[in-house]
């Protein structure tokens, strides 16, 4: 059983199973990229940019992938955390990533990949994502599954608010009272967090041209592309492709 210093974070991409470990320390996996399954103490589950999963001190856990992938490993110590949250984590580990959520997890990402998360950074950071992840009460298989599956294999579609009230079966009234509902947002904007989620796996990943890529994702144009990125991330599509591969050359696949 290893131990660590805590808290701490990093940057971990993961391959084949390597087999279970443990720990003295518990851990949050915050996917920014890519998919991988975790098992934690039996309980498997598929983790994305849209779920991650608490890992407690002395459980038995392993994970794997078949496909790239780049998730924020926070160790936490136990100490730190209040029992009523860890009850809560325990519990029920594999835990949704709202918008909110979303936006604090890229966003340290970013911080870690160009090594300016400082250790203040960190005190002040962690308390408000534990804060935002605690607020989403669990939730009922999604009403909008079937329709958010076909997006996600197919990003850039053409899907207009009409097309994705179709594909669901309901009104675009309806739609729009469902993901406010489930996810606080609108489907608009949880249909631009996917597609820029894509991109930005494929700017890691692929040498594909950014026009390529902006036409893969349903951007209209490059441009249209350039717009999108800056304002969610403040870089550039061609920035964020070569500050997402100086963070990979330093980060050297490792298990937990």
């Amino acid at each position: 059983m290893s131990a660590h210093p805590h808290p701490s974070i990093d940057i971990r991409s993961y391959g084949e199973d390597q087999g279970a470990d443990r720990h003295d320390f518990a851990q949050l996996v915050l996917p920014l990229s890519g998919a991988l399954v975790i098992d934690i103490a039996g309980r498997e589950a598929g983790l994305d940019p849209w779920r991650a999963a608490f890992v407690d001190s002395g459980a038995l856990h392993s994970q794997a992938s078949d496909r790239p992938n780049r998730s924020l490993i926070l160790d936490l110590d136990p100490a730190m955390l209040d029992p009523e949250i860890a009850d809560r984590l325990t519990g029920a580990p594999f835990v949704p990533l709202t918008p909110a959520a979303n936006k604090l997890v890229d966003c340290m990402g970013l911080l870690v990949g160009s090594g300016q998360a400082s250790a203040s950074t960190l005190r002040l950071w962690v308390p408000l994502l534990l804060d935002t992840l605690l607020r989403v009460a669990p939730r009922p298989p999604s009403r909008l599954a079937a329709l958010l599956a076909g997006i996600e294999a197919e990003p850039g579609l053409s899907w207009t608010t009409a097309t994705m009230a179709e594909r669901a079966g309901v009104s675009v009234s309806r739609l729009h009272a469902l993901f406010r509902s489930e996810f606080d947002t609108t489907p608009h904007a949880w249909l631009s967090d996917v597609r820029l989620t894509r991109v930005r796996e494929w700017l890691a990943r692929s040498d594909r041209s950014i026009a390529e890529l902006a036409y893969r994702a349903g951007y209209a144009d490059q441009s249209a592309l350039t717009r999108a990125m800056r304002r969610a991330t403040g870089l550039t599509p061609a920035a964020y492709r070569r500050q997402s591969r100086a963070a990979a050359q330093e980060t050297t696949p490792k298990t937990s």
